[in-house]
């Protein structure tokens, strides 16, 4: 069928144009009446055979009279035999009315029923291939993808809704670009500055009056950030000095790096108020102190000398300020670690506070003491 709004040819069947989606108006034209069947030409009659010639006797002529008007005779035929009578002819269908966008079709343009609702049990249409197109959600007909409606029955296609677009959050909309598509043939426009919005704004003179408020407390988040991200080094002290020191175990014994050596009080017996001192030159940053507590490393000779059980950290800054910590030990050789932080500290003193092992033949002994920070 030939549209006639754009004049595309359409396949037999279609309703709809295929290229301008117009309702195709047809004539339904009256079918002929089917033939009946022709009465069968009599045989011709059969020939009567010649006669042998004989005499004719001789008659008297009659008079002439005019002959009468008369329908020659009808020939004889054989007797045809009786034929069934045909069936009558069919009416024609009733002309098919058009329906509107969504109707369910319910029988085919040739009155018998859709030859599209004769699905298999793939869901498409019974010996037909598999569609490549848009499929009917009614007719089952494979349609082309840039049709809306179905060429066949009229159906809308676009049945789903629109998928909702989510808004981004705040954060994105303040510097995202435009992201719509362009119309075919278009150019995108010249892209100039765009005013900031009042979000831009706020944002800043929160940030400007959250350092003002804070101007003080950077000079900590400096130190912090720094003493995250570099690595401690040993501090090594200018001067020591101790309460009192034994013969052939002074205090420099402890910050000499061997663990073979230790200090020792003068007195023996409980050495609890005993303490070691170290001074520095320049202010340093402690992070972390290090105590090898005992006479050595070693188990054996470890438990021949008093040990600290728990000493107090004193920590005199460059203007004077004290701060003091305790730490607790294990009774064990070998190195201890803790935590003790102070900031431009040019004094350290280690007090002993309780003993593990007192006896009166042995002394409070400490095999070495490290300090390890940033200058």
């Amino acid at each position: 069928m030939t549209c006639p709004d754009c004049g595309h040819r359409n396949d037999t069947g279609d309703r709809f144009c295929a290229s301008c989606q117009a309702f195709l108006e047809w004539e339904e034209q009256p079918a002929p009446a089917p033939p009946s069947p022709a009465t069968a030409p009599p045989p011709p009659a059969p020939s009567p055979s010649p006669a042998p010639a004989t005499p004719a006797p001789s008659v008297p002529p009659r008079p002439t009279v005019a002959p009468l008007a008369a329908t020659p005779p009808r020939p004889r035929t054989p007797p045809t035999p009786a034929e069934p009578p045909s069936p009558p002819a069919a009416a024609p269908p009733p002309p098919a009315a058009p329906r509107r966008p969504g109707d369910r079709p319910e029988r085919g343009p040739d009155g018998g029923p859709d030859p599209g609702r004769e699905t298999g049990t793939t869901g498409h249409p019974a010996g037909a291939r598999r569609p490549t197109g848009r499929l009917c959600p009614l007719c089952r007909t494979d349609n082309p993808y840039d049709r809306r409606l179905c060429h066949r029955c009229g159906a809308v296609l676009d049945t789903a809704p629109p998928p909702r677009r989510t808004r981004p959050p705040w954060w994105r909309r303040i510097l995202r670009r435009s992201d719509r598509a362009l119309a075919a043939g278009s150019r995108p426009r010249h892209r100039t500055w765009r005013r900031p919005r009042l979000a831009l704004p706020l944002t800043l003179l929160v940030l400007l009056l959250a350092v003002w408020f804070g101007r003080s407390h950077l000079p900590d988040v400096f130190t912090f950030t720094q003493d995250r991200t570099t690595k401690p080094e040993a501090l090594r002290p200018t001067e020591v000095r101790a309460s009192s020191e034994a013969p052939g175990h002074p205090a420099s014994a402890a910050f000499d790096g061997f663990n073979n050596r230790y200090w020792a009080p003068v007195n023996p017996g409980s050495g609890i108020g005993q303490y070691l001192e170290a001074d520095f030159d320049k202010p340093v940053r402690l992070r972390e102190l290090l105590i090898t507590s005992g006479s050595s490393v070693n188990q054996d000779e470890f438990l021949t000398q008093a040990r600290p059980a728990k000493i107090t950290v004193l920590l005199v800054a460059a203007d004077g300020e004290r701060r003091t910590k305790t730490v607790t030990l294990r009774d064990q050789p070998g190195q201890q670690t803790f935590a003790v932080r102070g900031s431009d500290v040019v004094r350290i003193r280690l007090t002993a506070d309780a003993d593990f092992g007192i006896r009166l033949d042995r002394r409070l002994a400490v095999a070495e003491v490290e300090f390890f920070g940033r200058r």
